[in-house]
């Protein structure tokens, strides 16, 4: 490997030696604070070294990893969504027995595996991260022990992640068999060949069983149902990471590959891939309807997000890369804001998951009830905030290459789903029953990083709404050359 190539490979590099150095700190003395402090230092540094290592861009290392301005803008997001993980994080942890100082490690290293998801062009450096992700993962669901119900989670999340895997890489045999290559192009060829090859179906039987294990990463619809049960049994901050970080490296690989610059996705794969955004619009939001636990509202509200998605994917063409990055942005600052707010009301014992816990919030907490208020109508797609945004792009990709269905699908979607994200809404401002319907600690002060972290993801939903151009022509530039 040359100079360049460690250069290039400089935020992979330090977020990895993060983890190595805090457990070696963590081995010497455990200190709360001197732990989340040197994870932020070492995501700080990572997000910093994205400025130098552009230097030698584009970059191929070995056969391994493809470094360019895609990977690093997916890499500079998913780092900022860490970064305010932790900082939610702090407070949680801080409030319980639980030794708090593995979850940096953990998450630093599930971390690590994204990013490696973003910047795979071979069979084997996307399992090595995915495994990385997943494994890591494993642990943080499951991290308060004294809770049944986060052991239930992660031993569900365990399980179905494992079968995934198995069949994602038996997936990836097949095609290696029929193809004799282990590069990640060979799913743009398999998503884009016609019929009348040798070995085809070979191919688009891999090539479904490498989405099958995608789908269950992303929670799509059929391969959802882990969903609500993992975002309720997870920790807040760890639902939050899931939400943003896990399935946003995933989709980051999902895009480069399987985006189709002229033209859009067809043949047997656009079928499928169709139908599951469908189901995933139509699913998600309607089983949402049903639920009155907060996070199981968000988790079958993200079911429906990925739909929306898939459908910027499906489209291709010069605007579908650019919208679904966009929209990816901006859902991921909106539910970190949401989660984010969850977690600060949430006491040592009990979190603030109950719809009924929030009734009344504006009374007690107005500023935090208007922050919540703010990512929940983003998520609706209410003009002025991110979300609203988001879903204006993807429908101008849907629409310039015709993509009807899809477009009347994720319309009919986002007017059920606003029912419910209004619902919480309504709870919040209305009136107390009693003076004990908000939980103790929504009296109490907010600490001040969590304080900052809010303010800033509330300004993000606003300014990724009303001034798209400062976002919106570095992200067309960074996806012009995609497939």
């Amino acid at each position: 490997m040359s100079h360049a190539d460690v250069a290039a490979l400089l935020p992979l590099m330090i977020v990895s030696a993060t983890a190595v150095f805090l457990m070696i700190a963590i081995a010497i003395r455990r200190n709360h604070k001197a732990a989340v402090t040197i994870s932020l230092v070492g995501l700080a540094a990572a997000l910093g070294s994205l400025a130098l290592a552009a230097s030698v861009l584009p970059r191929q290392v070995t056969s391994f990893f493809i470094l360019d301005s895609y990977s690093f803008l997916y890499m500079a997001i998913l780092l900022s969504a860490a970064a305010f993980v932790l900082l939610f994080a702090f407070d949680y942890l801080n409030c319980r027995e639980e030794h708090p100082e593995e979850l940096y490690i953990l998450v630093l290293l599930a971390t690590t595996g994204a990013m490696v998801l973003v910047a795979s062009r071979n069979f084997a450096s996307f399992f090595l991260g995915l495994e990385l992700l997943s494994v890591a993962l494993y642990a943080v669901i499951a991290y308060v022990r004294t809770e049944s119900i986060s052991i239930e989670a992660g031993i569900k999340y365990l399980v179905l992640a494992a079968s995934s895997s198995s069949i994602l890489l038996f997936g990836l045999a097949l095609i290696y068999f029929e193809s004799g290559s282990m590069e990640l192009s060979q799913f743009t060829a398999a998503a884009t060949r016609t019929a009348g090859h040798a070995n085809s179906s070979l191919l688009v039987t891999g090539l479904m069983l490498v989405l099958t294990g995608v789908g269950f990463k992303l929670a799509v619809v059929p391969f959802h149902l882990w969903t609500p049960d993992v975002y309720e049994g997870a920790p807040l901050p760890v639902t939050a990471f899931i939400a943003t970080v896990s399935k946003g490296g995933m989709f980051a690989l999902l895009l480069r590959w399987f985006h189709v610059s002229s033209g859009h996705i067809a043949g047997a794969a656009g079928l499928v891939l169709s139908i599951i955004a469908i189901a995933s619009m139509l699913t998600g939001n309607l089983l949402a309807l049903r639920q009155t636990n907060v996070k199981r509202i968000l988790a079958y509200s993200s079911i429906a997000h990925i739909g929306y998605l898939l459908v910027a994917l499906l489209a291709g063409g010069p605007l579908g890369a650019a919208a679904a990055t966009y929209y990816l942005a901006a859902y991921l600052v909106t539910i970190l804001g949401a989660f984010g707010v969850m977690t600060v009301l949430s006491g040592p014992r009990l979190e603030a998951a109950s719809l009924d816990g929030y009734r009344g919030l504006f009374w007690r907490k107005p500023l935090v009830a208007a922050a919540f208020t703010t990512m929940l109508l983003s998520l609706a797609g209410i003009p002025l905030t991110a979300g609203f945004l988001g879903k204006f792009y993807v429908l101008t990709a849907g629409a310039a290459e015709s993509r009807w269905v899809l477009i009347f699908t994720l319309i009919a979607s986002s007017t059920i789903g606003l029912f419910y994200y209004l619902r919480i809404v309504v709870v919040m401002y209305a009136r107390p029953a009693d003076a004990g319907t908000i939980r103790d600690v929504s009296i109490l002060p907010l600490p001040l990083p969590t304080t900052i972290a809010l303010a800033a993801l509330t300004g993000l939903v606003f300014l990724l709404g009303v001034y798209p151009a400062l976002f919106w022509g570095t992200i067309v530039e960074v996806t012009r050359n995609l497939g």
